[in-house]
């Protein structure tokens, strides 16, 4: 295989995920809900060679484009991503990732004690902040792995 070939080809209609830190497409597949049951074609290439990150991974997600509020949450695993939407096989659209000052209802907050946790109908709030997620009710702060803290829908 040359260097001009495509390792993986391309898509007509969906979004690409390109510029992913590496080792980390699974977890954007996790905030996205995506498991590979859904019927959307997925591309996955992992730890490929990238001029700006060293090694990144990429997503192609066929006939799927993404929601603000996914956006927003994949921001604060891949801050460096790049959102491109596909048509008839073409880019129309190219925008990278930038952090919100909030994520609200997407994450659950992992403080039992915090009122979001109750028998309320509180809808969770998280400041972003430079190295995580911060709750606005209880001030709980999540470093890392925030994946593993999206909420059950």
């Amino acid at each position: 295989m040359s260097d001009h070939q495509l390792r993986v080809s391309k898509i007509r209609n969906g979004t690409v995920i390109d510029h992913i830190a590496a080792g980390q497409a699974l977890n954007v597949l996790a905030i996205l809900g995506i498991d590979g049951s859904e019927g959307y074609g997925l591309s996955i290439a992992m730890n490929v060679s990238s001029g700006r990150l060293g090694r990144k991974d990429i997503l192609k997600i066929e006939d799927r484009e993404l929601s603000q509020s996914e956006v927003d949450v994949l921001s604060l695993i891949a801050p460096e991503a790049t959102i491109n939407i596909v048509r008839d096989f073409e880019v129309i659209e190219k925008n990278r990732v930038e952090r919100p000052d909030r994520v609200s209802g997407l994450l659950s907050c992992p403080n039992h004690n915090c009122i979001t946790n109750a028998d309320e109908p509180v809808e969770t709030a998280f400041e972003v902040i430079s190295d995580g997620v911060r709750c606005n009710y209880c001030g709980t702060i999540i470093h890392e792995d925030i994946a593993d803290h999206l909420a059950v829908e």
